[in-house]
């Protein structure tokens, strides 16, 4: 499967994508113009954990989810990205080795900048620097986060702490308070996202839907009773 280069329209996109939406037009379409954007059927390698690091990433449109694996050969998914996210930020202003691979869940447009580029646009925009820092600060307390719920909470936990992350990132509200939450994972990715098997995490949803807290059909998961889910976790 062959990776597609495609053609960029205007810069207006990157006011979607929360690290620049403040920055001032010139500095968007001197971003825009540095952008690399690649196209990724469901399935394709974005980049393989090792590989030289080639830049910045972000999402404009599709899924991407981000996983490593272990020495047994076991994926453990780090998170799962949409539209407007940024990845692979922790090769800003170094040169190493892409830390995890990047995988399209579903067919994604890829935006990549350059390190060399992206360096010098920062040394030119403290708005821009900023905001890089801000992404990094989110990243490094997400990060610490899911190691103490790997460290301290139980399964179920874990399990409800997944489910109400993604449905924040990627729920849609209903008038009845209802959240639906369309995954494009399967059981095993959502299981890796949890860091258990994927029995266990079938056994636990299955406890949550007889318990009438949450309802599936599919792919398709209704959280019915979020202020419960919330109370567990909290």
């Amino acid at each position: 499967m062959s990776i597609v280069e495609s053609d960029k329209e205007g810069w207006e996109y990157l006011r979607e994508i929360p690290v620049f939406s403040k920055l001032p037009e010139n500095q968007l379409e001197i971003i825009h113009n540095h952008t690399i954007e690649r196209r990724f059927r469901k399935g394709m390698i974005v980049f393989h954990e090792g590989d030289a690091g080639e830049g910045f990433h972000y999402v404009k449109s599709g899924k991407v989810k981000v996983l490593r694996t272990s020495d047994d050969g076991r994926e453990h998914i780090i998170k799962i990205l949409g539209a407007g996210e940024i990845f692979a930020e922790v090769l800003m202003f170094n040169n190493q080795p892409y830390p995890a691979t990047a995988v399209a869940v579903e067919p994604s447009c890829i935006g990549i900048i350059r390190n060399v580029d992206l360096e010098q646009l920062v040394l030119t925009n403290n708005e821009l620097a900023l905001q890089l820092i801000k992404a990094l600060s989110q990243r490094l307390i997400y990060a610490q986060q899911k190691i103490k719920n790997l460290a301290l909470n139980d399964v179920m936990s874990r399990t409800i702490e997944v489910l109400l992350r993604l449905s924040q990132e990627q729920g849609d509200i209903k008038d009845n308070g209802i959240i639906e939450l369309a995954l494009d994972l399967s059981r095993q990715d959502l299981a890796n996202l949890v860091g258990t098997t994927r029995e266990t995490v079938t056994r636990t949803l299955s406890s949550l839907k007889k318990d009438k807290y949450i309802d599936f059909d599919g792919q398709k998961i209704k959280i019915l009773d979020v202020g419960y889910l919330r109370r567990v976790i909290s």
